[in-house]
């Protein structure tokens, strides 16, 4: 379905195939009352949630445990002016090895920096969207 400025609207599932080829998106948060935002690696657990590892000290985990972020991954292309971005929205929890409940991946993602006392945080799917910008 295009619409007419050029996007095309993704369904639930394809947003999640999408974001499972990439390796990298953003958590958007609020830090003192201001939008904040932060790249991180990820990847998807059984549920289709969001999974990231981060210090289990860190200013981030602070911000989001417990609260309703958005998470946003994409994938474009300057030469062919195409591409796609996929928003999750849902809530942030601190994964410990008690959540024996919570499926995920075996380890959940590496962390790309390094960090001491690394804890898994989970971005419940909730709200799934997903646009295709289908050229120029």
């Amino acid at each position: 379905m295009l619409q007419n400025d050029g996007f095309r609207a993704l369904d639930r599932q394809m947003c999640l195939r999408l974001l499972a080829r990439v390796p990298v998106g953003r958590v958007v948060y609020t830090k003192q009352a201001l939008p904040a935002v932060l790249p991180v690696n990820f990847c998807l657990d059984a549920d289709s949630s969001v999974l990231l590892r981060t210090s289990a000290g860190s200013d981030l985990v602070r911000a989001i445990d417990g609260a309703v972020v958005a998470f946003e991954a994409d994938e474009f292309d300057a030469a062919t002016r195409s591409g796609w971005s996929v928003v999750v929205t849902g809530r942030a929890c601190l994964l410990t090895d008690a959540d024996a409940h919570a499926p995920r991946p075996a380890g959940g993602p590496d962390s790309w920096m390094p960090v001491r006392d690394d804890v898994l945080v989970r971005i419940e799917s909730e709200v799934v969207t997903g646009r295709e910008l289908t050229g120029g």
